[in-house]
């Protein structure tokens, strides 16, 4: 019985599209779809004097926390980065639990024993 993860965005002094909204939103699902472990995402996406928008992604669930941020002139392009980040972190961080045993067994095959 899996649930829809719960998914949080913060504006800090922008004011974003619905579409882009609505975006984020499909793609957090589809994150969610690919890895059950996640529960929660966090989008905070903020005005950044120098370069436009900053973007601050964060995906929180069993034995999993990925972070990440980026920046751009228009919000739209800063939150793809972020979720392609996240999306590659998960996927590591998926991977490297997943076959981690595997990969242990194979450096470390079981002992022969001789027979008596």
């Amino acid at each position: 019985m899996t649930s829809e993860p719960t998914v949080v965005v913060h504006l800090k002094e922008v004011e974003v599209e619905d579409r882009l909204s609505e975006s984020l939103e499909r793609r957090c699902q589809a994150l969610a779809a690919d890895f059950p472990e996640v529960r929660r995402f966090e989008i905070t996406i903020a005005q950044d004097g120098n370069l436009g928008i900053e973007v601050r992604g964060h995906a929180t669930g069993k034995h999993t926390d990925v972070a990440t941020h980026a920046a751009a002139s228009e919000a739209g392009p800063a939150v793809d980065r972020v979720l392609d980040r996240i999306a590659r972190q998960l996927r590591a961080s998926h991977d490297k639990r997943i076959f981690a045993q595997r990969r242990d067994a194979q450096r470390h095959p079981p002992k022969r024993v001789q027979p008596d």
